[in-house]
């Protein structure tokens, strides 16, 4: 089985040293994060406290993705991840030095994860576009596949990692990890890439290259019909990553080195997919491809978490329902980068992460919401009649099963729905 030929190196070092050096980074920035979710719930014992960490990140994302695209086609690409990285550093440092002062307050943590998030809606659009300017088409399909396997190392070794450092050192160990990962990302950028540029969209007006994004997708309606389903396929996978820990954590058979094995479970499982995806030929339908992989997965996860009550069978969920989203976001990364040309690409994926995302902090406040306000009132009211009992267990914890439960639901019939839809359009590659 051939994954990448000797040939084939030379033309893709400038990935390499890209790809590989950005995983790193983001791996100590997401272990910094699932450090401070812990730190929040010991000090809250609240769904909803901890997901409005997530939620203050997406929410300056989202409403600001729009017009980040154009920023991002109009400067410097290098010079724009190098800016985003260092006020990405700066907010970490904050982080570390109210913490070892003894002042750092969940307020702290809110407007700080608002100010990375911002940072991380100029830099995002900006890598993307990186990463098609250094990668010859050809091997779109094979390096969304590696970048697959990067995100899914990051899923494994982040909470592991994370609930490690943090055991043994605090906070302390795992944002000098972190800020480890930002150097040496921050010198490869620096010293050792070079992005290549286009002129297109240089020095003319922000709304107008914004414009130019939203015009795109007004006449490409099966981009804007994926964007769309991605976005609800968003709402569920949200509400479901603010449910797992109110789920776990207090759970008798829980706790948080058992949270950190069964989120490193799904990176296990994006793992193999990701080999899987990085050797499989061109399906003929990767439309249908889409949505009928989401459609498993999320028609399969929450159903196995809300029924059962031992950690190997929410492992198994976690794998069962990550395995194939490498394989939908392979198919989805090519039918973007193939139908938007590249000159567009910053500003048409700034829209589309506006639009598709934009559905993630509003699942964050609802999975929360729900079941702080919810599922945990209703189930210590009514968890002891026999049903209720059976199928969700009691205590707290219970309530997030049931969560679950209204979550495989929804998700089973957004993607029923919207693949209807989607199976009228014809994408070629030619």
């Amino acid at each position: 089985m051939k994954f990448i030929k000797k040939s084939e190196l030379f033309e893709l070092k400038d990935f390499f040293i890209l790809w590989s050096t950005q995983s790193i980074s983001q791996l100590g920035s997401s272990m910094t994060g699932f450090a401070l979710t812990l730190w929040l719930y010991e000090k809250t014992g609240s769904s909803l406290g901890t997901a409005a960490l997530a939620i203050c990140s997406y929410a300056p994302y989202v409403a600001m993705s729009i017009f980040a695209g154009a920023l991002t086609d109009r400067f410097d690409k290098k010079k724009t991840m190098l800016g985003c990285d260092v006020f990405a550093a700066i907010c970490t440092i904050t982080v570390f030095v109210l913490f070892r002062t003894n002042c750092l307050a969940t307020w702290h943590l809110y407007v700080l994860n608002g100010i990375s998030g911002l940072m991380n809606t100029v830099q995002q659009p900006a890598s993307e576009v990186a990463m098609t300017l250094v990668t010859p088409k050809k091997h779109y399909q094979k390096t969304s596949g590696l970048r697959s396997v990067s995100n899914s190392l990051n899923s494994i070794l982040n909470p592991l990692i994370a609930t490690s450092l943090y055991s043994f050192t605090g906070l302390n160990g795992v944002i000098a990890v972190d800020l480890g990962s930002f150097l040496v990302a921050f010198t490869a950028l620096l010293f050792f890439i070079r992005i290549p540029e286009s002129k297109h969209g240089k020095g003319e007006p922000i709304l107008v290259l914004t414009k130019e994004g939203l015009i795109f997708l007004r006449k490409n309606p099966l981009i804007m019909s994926l964007i769309l389903f991605m976005s609800g396929v968003n709402l569920v996978a949200s509400a479901f990553d603010a449910a797992l820990p109110g789920y776990v954590l207090p759970n008798p058979k829980g706790g948080s080195s058992v949270l950190g094995i069964v989120t490193s479970c799904s990176g296990i499982a994006m793992i193999i997919g990701s080999l899987i995806v990085s050797v499989l030929p061109k399906p003929k339908n990767r439309v249908r491809v889409i949505y009928l992989t989401m459609l498993f997965s999320l028609g399969t996860e929450n159903f196995l978490l809300a029924f059962s009550r031992e950690p190997v069978l929410w492992c198994i969920g976690q794998m069962i329902g990550w395995v194939l989203v490498p394989v939908m976001n392979a198919n989805l990364d090519v039918i973007l980068r193939t139908t938007i040309p590249v000159e567009l690409q910053g500003r048409v994926y700034a829209c589309r992460n506006t639009l598709q995302f934009f559905t993630i902090p509003i699942g964050l406040f609802l999975g929360g919401f729900m079941i702080d306000q919810i599922c945990e009132p209703f189930m210590m009211a009514y968890g002891n009649l026999p049903i209720l009992k059976t199928l969700f267990g009691t205590g707290k914890g219970s309530g997030a099963a049931l969560m679950m439960l209204i979550l495989g639901i929804s998700g089973s019939f957004i993607c029923l729905i919207t693949g209807r839809t989607l199976k009228k359009y014809q994408y070629s590659e030619n």
